[in-house]
């Protein structure tokens, strides 16, 4: 196996890192503060490519393989996880479920204005009493001759007021189960069909996030994505492949956990020298290293695997999982090596700590990763 990466990777890379550092960066912390979605920086991200990495040129987007949209999702995620979270659920979540599942007239109609940012979208799935079970969703959708009607409510949405289109789940038959789920592409503006933001979050204090309602929403059959017991499925490639750009985020996260702190140990002394020769501080240092380069294998080799179009739910639960988990001891150690600065917003380092946390939480939490993971070990379903 051939570990470096091609020129074109590093050149994605280096722009994107360029970037980062001179667009999203300097202004990061002053959007976390305010609770500022950054429209301004989501259409210049737009206009780089950011939005459409993986999406074939004849649809709007950029064409690169799944290495490079981690690459590109990392650099992101180390400068800021709110925006990382935007191009999570506009790209993985969204457009590619698009891609896959849609008829041509969908993605001729929704991906290029997806791709450079003229429409945002967001992706309904989570309810208030359904959460890693979404088969126990709520949310209904009843047809009436060649229309459906909604009724029902999402909660915890990334995107979910600011876009302008939803893909949305929704129960057809609930004696069916899993295979009644239907999906949907709703627009913003369609009757019966509102949103209310959530706030006060613990982090990703500038990635938008609200809840999607739906009082007897009409839409037609041509806002069906796929057919109407194929919802399940479509919600879970999804979620491969938010999980995958999860992963890639938070190898972000202990990116900068890791420089930040290397920074810091160099130039704060105690004792007449730089901490950074104090023995425990190297254990935290040696662990944030150790988990950065497994966490990034983790991801390249799920990325890997998907540029060879193989079905990569196992290895994207593991480097979800690992890559999560990693970024929270990162930036907890990172706290505790800055000390009382660590435990200030003016630190980025304390961001970090707050950002970490949801991504062992959202798209599947670390523990339905380790069932996934266990089951498919074992050769025994955790859940019947």
């Amino acid at each position: 196996m051939n570990f470096d990466l091609t020129e074109e990777h590093r050149l994605i890379r280096e722009t994107v890192r360029r970037f980062a550092e001179q667009e999203i960066t300097p202004v990061a912390a002053e959007h976390d503060r305010a609770s500022r979605f950054p429209d301004e920086l989501v259409h210049r991200m737009a206009t780089l490519g950011l939005l459409g990495g993986p999406i074939p040129k004849e649809y709007g987007g950029s064409g690169l393989d799944f290495v490079s949209h981690a690459i590109l999702t990392e650099e992101v995620g180390k400068a800021d996880s709110s925006l990382r979270t935007t191009i999570s659920v506009q790209v993985s979540l969204v457009e590619l479920s698009i891609l896959h599942w849609g008829t041509e007239e969908q993605k001729k109609r929704y991906l290029p204005k997806l791709c450079t940012g003229h429409l945002l979208g967001c992706f309904g799935l989570t309810e208030p009493n359904a959460g890693s079970d979404p088969a126990s969703m709520e949310t209904t959708a009843t047809r009436y001759e060649k229309q459906w009607v909604l009724n029902g409510s999402k909660i915890w949405i990334s995107n979910a007021t600011v876009a302008d289109v939803a893909l949305v789940f929704a129960q057809t038959d609930k004696t069916k189960g899993h295979n009644g789920i239907a999906a949907f592409l709703i627009d913003k503006g369609t009757s019966g069909f509102s949103t209310r933001p959530i706030t006060g979050k613990l982090g990703l204090r500038s990635s938008d996030t609200g809840e999607l309602l739906f009082e007897n929403c009409i839409v037609s059959d041509s806002s069906l994505l796929a057919s109407a017991g194929q919802g399940f499925k479509v919600a879970m490639s999804a979620l491969d492949n938010g999980r995958y750009s999860v992963a890639a985020g938070s190898v972000g996260i202990i990116q900068g956990c890791l420089d930040a702190c290397k920074q810091y140990v160099t130039t704060r002394q105690q004792f007449g020298k730089p901490i950074g020769r104090f023995q425990l501080i190297q254990d935290m240092i040696a662990r944030m290293a150790v988990d950065l380069d497994a966490a990034r294998l983790l991801v390249y080799r799920a990325g890997h695997l998907k540029n060879l179009g193989l079905v990569t739910t196992i290895e994207t639960s593991m480097a979800k999982y690992f890559a999560s988990e990693a970024a929270v001891r990162a930036a907890s150690d990172a706290v505790q090596i800055f000390g009382a600065y660590g435990y200030s917003e003016e630190s980025i380092v304390a961001r970090y700590y707050r950002d970490a946390k949801v991504a062992t939480i959202y798209e599947g939490t670390s523990q339905i990763q380790k069932l996934l993971i266990g089951s498919h070990v074992l050769g025994m379903k955790a859940f019947v």
